[in-house]
């Protein structure tokens, strides 16, 4: 490149400088040409420059990752949120309402029920990962606690147990509480609740308690 920029300028600049003036050229004047020539082939476009720092960020931007509890499984229980009038089997009228929320980035489902009696209990239910299956506390204004676990069924209704928590002993009486949604297409229109007792271990069922949660409409 060098030899081209010599060549360049001793042909073309020196010979029109001797024709016109029969005399030497004036070496100061030169060299500024000589390195304004160099500094155009060697800086690059400024136009490229951009584009290379624009496009960098994009390509190192790294992936946001899913929420934790955003998969099939945390979301097996969700047909039960709502704010439900709740009508005991043999009434026809409801007693109570029942207020079922998602929290805590849909990791926890949170149940507030009252009736109108004064009775007052709540649950919290999610999904446990590590041993993929559902649990649910349950704790009421008359102490008394109630823990369950387990999973959707092939009917797809949830299906808890207490025969299923880590902490059930062998020959105590087991409790079944089995939660069945009614749609009207695809939205959960009423849930029925059905918590059942076996002191035989199975053998045979008695009812604690069962009830018809209907959705309250939006306001």
């Amino acid at each position: 490149m060098t030899y081209v920029v010599r060549n360049l300028v001793s042909r073309e600049f020196l010979s029109s400088a001797w024709a016109s003036s029969f005399s030497r050229p004036n070496t100061q004047s030169v060299l500024p040409l000589i390195y304004a020539l160099f500094a155009a082939l060697l800086v690059s476009p400024p136009v490229f420059a951009q584009s290379a720092e624009q496009a960098a960020p994009a390509a190192s931007a790294p992936k946001k990752p899913p929420p934790p509890c955003a998969t099939a499984d945390h979301r097996a229980f969700d047909f039960w949120i709502g704010t439900w009038d709740v009508t005991p089997a043999g009434q026809t009228a409801p007693s109570g309402v029942n207020r079922i929320s998602s929290q805590h980035g849909g990791c926890v489902i949170r149940e507030e029920y009252k009736t109108k009696g004064g009775y007052t209990g709540m649950s919290m239910s999610f999904y446990d990962a590590q041993r993929k299956i559902w649990h649910q506390t349950w704790m009421g204004v008359d102490g008394t606690a109630l823990f369950v676990a387990g999973g959707l069924n092939a009917k797809g209704e949830m299906v808890l147990s207490n025969a299923n928590w880590p902490g059930y002993i062998q020959g105590s009486p087991i409790n079944r509480v089995t939660w069945t949604p009614s749609r009207d297409g695809t939205e959960v229109t009423s849930v029925r609740q059905h918590w059942q007792s076996s002191k035989d271990g199975g053998k045979n069922w008695t009812t604690v308690f069962d009830g018809l949660y209907v959705k309250q409409a939006e306001k």
